[in-house]
């Protein structure tokens, strides 16, 4: 795994960003989409391309489209060595999210990539650097998402930053334009409002346009659901002694019926002989106030395929630890997620599942803010707060001792290209996740 740190420069141009987020937005906003499916460019060498939507220059990089490039259409990029995508124009609407998809190229080997921004507003002449860099090491294509978060005229930059020669394929560029009157914040009277206090790690909005980055906003948890995948990326949600009851677990798994019409819904049978756990991201007995609490956490946009180990052994040991915390006088803000193609269940490996609508997660991740209960919380984060992070194999190696998994925030930030915990100060936010938890798992 490759560790991410991000530098000191880039941290006061984030917080120069900040400052410039009230400039106003165009009134008319559209969301840009580049497939790469038009245009032509055969070579490596440096040129200037003709796209749907606009000119791009790549430099080292072509479109792509033989058996072995891994297309969403009928071309993708495909870039080597220390490759661009720079886009020659600027977008008017300004950029809330970012989405792009990566696969490997044929059989080359793993290569990670970054999402650079110029700033017509912000950023006159200086390009900036978006989240952690994504590491591509599937043979199939994959979505990463930015949180940008930028008004105004914007372009973009894809930067290929390490696997020396070996090539990438990158398709589906999206751009969803940065809010002109964003909707208020729910108001902060009690814990369903709070599971996303830390943050969003990828922008996610509740738009049908963004179906690999589809927020859904639950009382019991928030969810950044991925149609493609049929599974979450992540979900985040609050947890404290008012959170846990007597309710019983109401198994009752099923179908999401919230998710938008003509999308594909989970259903309970979907891993049926799978070989795969129903794996809860928020757990069941995270929620046990209330019968319908409970239930809530059945819902099949909550489950990833899991393997029974990394289920029963080394997500149950930590989810136990982690409700101890909470006896102890801590409120938690959790958030879990999954990345990477193929794991490996009582069946053996596999990639998919339920006919190929399901993406079997090759890790499984988890990231824990312990506080002791008060108020204010964003503002009580100090490098002294203790984070868990944890990053395990999504297989039968998995063992009840979690707390070999744990490694930095940052270094899952760099796997996923998530931002997390992007609510703390980012002076915070560089002491914390850079640091590896050492404390007690029992």
């Amino acid at each position: 795994m490759l560790l991410f740190t991000t530098s000191w420069r880039v941290r006061v141009w984030t917080l120069l960003v900040g400052l410039c987020l009230t400039a106003p937005a165009a009134l008319a906003q559209t969301t840009t989409t580049e497939s790469f499916d038009s245009g032509s460019k055969a070579g490596y060498a440096a040129a200037s391309v003709t796209l749907s939507s606009g000119s791009w220059t790549f430099d080292d990089a072509l479109l792509g489209s033989d058996a072995n490039d891994h297309v969403a259409g009928v071309k993708a990029a495909r870039i080597r060595n220390a490759g661009r995508l720079t886009m020659e124009f600027f977008l008017p609407d300004g950029a809330a999210t970012v989405t792009v998809r990566h696969a490997l190229y044929g059989t080359d080997g793993g290569s990670g990539f970054e999402l650079w921004y110029q700033s017509q507003v912000c950023s006159p002449g200086t390009w900036i650097k978006v989240g952690g860099t994504v590491i591509t090491n599937a043979p199939n294509l994959q979505t990463a998402s930015f949180a940008v978060n930028v008004p105004g005229q914007v372009r973009f930059e894809l930067r290929k930053v390490s696997g020396g020669t070996a090539r990438l394929n990158l398709d589906d560029f999206v751009v969803a334009p940065f809010a002109s009157t964003p909707p208020p914040p729910p108001p902060a009277t009690g814990p369903e409002n709070d599971h996303l206090t830390m943050g969003n790690p990828s922008g996610a909005v509740a738009d049908i346009n963004q179906p690999t980055n589809y927020l859904l906003s639950k009382p019991q948890y928030a969810v950044s659901y991925n149609r493609d995948q049929g599974k979450p990326n992540w979900v985040s949600w609050y947890l404290a002694d008012v959170w846990t009851g007597t309710a019983a677990r109401q198994n009752d798994f099923r179908t999401d019926n919230t998710l938008p019409a003509g999308w594909y819904q989970v259903g309970s049978s979907s891993y049926s002989g799978s070989g795969f756990d129903r794996g809860h991201n928020c757990p069941s007995a995270d929620r046990t106030s209330t019968v319908a609490d409970n239930s809530a956490t059945f819902l099949m946009t909550n489950m990833i395929p899991q393997s029974p180990a990394n289920n029963q052994k080394t997500w149950a040991t930590q989810e136990g630890y982690s409700r101890t915390l909470v006896d102890a006088g801590n409120e938690l803000y959790i958030i879990m997620g999954s990345y990477g193609l193929g794991g490996t269940g009582t069946n053996g490996y596999a990639a998919t599942i339920d006919g190929g609508r399901i993406r079997v997660p090759n890790r499984v991740w988890k990231v824990i803010v312990v506080l002791p209960v008060g108020t204010n919380d964003v503002s009580r984060v100090s490098s002294s707060t203790r984070i868990i992070a944890i990053d395990a194999p999504n297989d039968q190696s998995a063992t009840t001792d979690w707390g070999q998994y744990r490694v930095s925030v940052d270094a899952i930030e760099a796997a996923t290209g998530l931002d997390l915990l992007s609510a703390l100060p980012l002076s915070v936010q560089e002491a914390v996740e850079a640091k590896v938890d050492n404390g007690p798992t029992k």
